[in-house]
């Protein structure tokens, strides 16, 4: 199962450069407090970026898990965030992605 191992954690350069690093820690707490231990993930998650009344919305799905999981943040929703951002666990490294990004992971 994905993500019960941590070695490493790391945000590739667009990421990096499109969000602040609070919101990027965000993922990681999501991760954590909602996700890990509580159902079993894929090597890929895939968390889309929504503004809620001007704040941040972050939701998690997965395929053949039929629920989404949304999570507000105090943090100001920026319009220039990426629509969707990809977190993927290769042997405990735990990347966070853009999905153009993804090949070169």
């Amino acid at each position: 199962m994905a993500f019960t191992q941590t070695k490493g954690r790391y945000a590739t350069f667009g990421v990096v450069t499109s969000l602040p690093g609070e919101v990027i820690d965000s993922f990681w707490y999501f991760i954590d407090q909602y996700l890990k231990h509580v159902i079993p993930l894929k090597h890929i998650l895939r968390f889309k970026l929504q503004n809620k009344k001007g704040k941040l919305s972050i939701s998690f799905s997965q395929e053949k898990y039929p629920n989404t999981i949304t999570v507000d943040f105090p943090y100001t929703f920026d319009p220039f965030y990426p629509p969707t951002v990809l977190v993927v666990d290769r042997n405990g490294k735990e990347t966070i992605a853009l999905p153009d990004e993804i090949i070169n992971l």
